[in-house]
């Protein structure tokens, strides 16, 4: 019987997800195939499609466990605010290097990016004035600052990040 919690069912889909993790690294996305993902895993193609529709379905599951994962690093933080807060970020993306570089390859839409943000201090900041351009602008910015530090492999320190970043929102 194949129920949703049984063990061999949670390690076929284990395997399934890092061997498609691991093609992610030196493939796009669009150039995987499942059959690619059954030879590594030498899973059938049957066990592949009782868990997901397609690689597409496989993508957008370990997207939003990877967004999961990201959002308990910051759950129930109060200190992660200004510095804190980007210290903490940049020390995790440093020791979950992968995690980061599969996460922007499966942000294939703007609406998956990362994001530490603090919305009421920037309302307060901007007086809610024009806030969406603010918040919109802030994002994108940070995600291209991560994506050139993972792919330059984090040789700045978490502490020089922070800092980097702090300088650059000066003044707010």
């Amino acid at each position: 019987m194949n129920t949703k919690n049984n063990k061999r069912r949670r390690e076929s889909i284990e395997r399934i997800e890092k061997a498609f993790v691991a093609l992610l690294q030196t493939r796009e996305l669009k150039d995987i195939t499942v059959s690619d993902i059954c030879k590594q895993t030498g899973l059938n193609r049957s066990t592949f499609y009782a868990n997901f529709l397609d690689i597409y379905d496989l993508a957008d599951q370990v997207r939003a466990t990877l967004e999961r994962d990201f959002a308990s690093v910051f759950r129930d933080d109060h200190s992660t605010r200004e510095q804190n807060g980007a210290l903490k970020m940049f020390t995790h993306i440093k020791e979950n290097q992968l995690f980061y570089k599969t996460y922007f390859k499966l942000a294939y839409d703007e609406s998956h990016q990362v994001l530490i943000y603090d919305t009421a201090r920037a309302e307060k900041d901007f007086e809610n004035k024009h806030i969406k351009y603010h918040i919109e602008f802030f994002r994108n910015g940070i995600n291209a600052i991560i994506k050139m530090w993972l792919a330059g492999g984090c040789v700045e320190s978490p502490e020089e990040m922070a800092e980097i970043l702090k300088q650059e929102y000066k003044g707010r």
